[in-house]
């Protein structure tokens, strides 16, 4: 995970007390996790990584953003009240 995405995350979780702040603070965070997925995408097709660091970023990022969805989907178990 990017710095960035890092950082929003640990926004989001200090905003948690206001549900609609939560999740819109996830929602940057899963920007920056898309984005870095382009990121890592450009470095393989510039030839920067080779195919086997590519599918290991690719999955992660994958796996990351299926649990950043979680998180804006279900904030009441991460210490935030129902929307």
């Amino acid at each position: 995970m990017t710095r960035s995405a890092c950082a929003n995350l640990a926004e989001a979780y200090r905003k948690r007390k206001y549900p609609l702040h939560f999740i819109s603070k996830l929602t940057d965070c899963d920007a920056e996790n898309s984005e870095t997925f382009v990121w890592i995408s450009f470095a393989f097709e510039c030839e920067f990584i080779a195919e086997n660091e590519y599918l290991i970023f690719k999955n992660e990022t994958i796996e990351i953003g299926k649990l950043i969805q979680f998180m804006i989907h279900h904030p009441e178990k991460f210490g935030s009240k129902s929307i």
